[in-house]
């Protein structure tokens, strides 16, 4: 069986295709202005690198803030769902789900069986997601990835306001023009997020094993600061942008409905 998971979120558009729960092809891009054009062309692509017709994906299955926007789709599944059976998928002794986005961040707290227990999210300021970093790398002059890598360069624990992407970027502007190296920066740009995420985890509680995705999963200095701040080990998957995609191909294998957003 061929199936298509799809997670569209408000900066970026993730595709999975399937065949028999392996993995042909994925791929990813910006979801842009025009999401619907974007992600038509970008699945189109993804298709022909696996060698494949639109009419060889018997189910596809959307997710994210602009899943209704997959005009093809056959189902849609919530967000949430997605991102606990993607991580599921991968780490069946998951517990603890930690997403942190371009826009948005959100822990999730799941039984053995998969099912959402209880979650939480972020406020809607930029601040605590990955917005926010890439707002400070360009005042560093650094880019993202760079961002990650110097955070863990410095031995400082400099602190800076993550209540506020406004206030947080003008207390990192007053830090650089007292000539504060950009290691420690970066680090006091990680330990802010990672206390305001921190802050929402505990909000469902902490329990092993405790599973970080989403963008700035892929940051190194990120994922050491939320170590630090929960005191536990974290467990980042590979490609961990895409469990959203991952899961909703994995509902799409299970032939899960759009009765699942009621």
């Amino acid at each position: 069986m061929i199936v298509a998971g799809i997670d569209v979120g408000g900066k970026n558009i993730h595709i999975v295709i399937e065949k028999d729960g392996q993995i042909l092809e994925k791929g990813a891009g910006p979801a842009g202005v025009k999401k619907a054009e974007t992600l038509e062309e970008l699945y189109m692509d993804i298709l022909k690198k696996a060698g494949l017709a639109r009419k060889d994906v018997e189910r596809v299955v959307a997710t994210g803030s602009g899943a209704k926007r997959v005009m093809f789709a056959n189902a849609t599944i919530p967000d949430i769902a997605a991102d606990a059976l993607g991580v599921m998928r991968l780490i069946p002794a998951v517990r603890t789900i930690i997403d942190v986005g371009a826009e948005e961040a959100r822990a999730i707290k799941v039984n053995p069986e998969g099912r959402v227990l209880d979650f939480a999210t972020n406020d809607k300021c930029a601040a605590g997601t990955g917005t926010f970093v890439e707002a400070m790398a360009r005042a560093l002059e650094v880019s993202f990835d760079e961002m990650g890598m110097i955070a863990l360069q410095s031995t400082q624990n400099l602190s800076i306001n993550a209540q506020c992407a406004v206030f947080g970027e003008s207390e990192m502007i007053s830090l650089i023009h007292q000539k504060t190296p950009k290691p420690d920066i970066a680090r006091a740009v990680m330990n802010a997020i990672a206390g305001r995420i921190g802050s929402v985890v505990r909000m469902v509680g902490l329990e092993k094993e405790i599973v970080l995705v989403g963008g700035m999963a892929k940051s190194p200095g990120f994922v050491d600061s939320l170590k630090r701040n929960l005191q536990m080990d974290v467990i980042v998957p590979e490609d961990p942008d895409y469990t959203g995609a991952f899961g909703a191909a994995g509902a799409a294998i299970a032939g899960m409905t759009t009765s699942m957003d009621d």
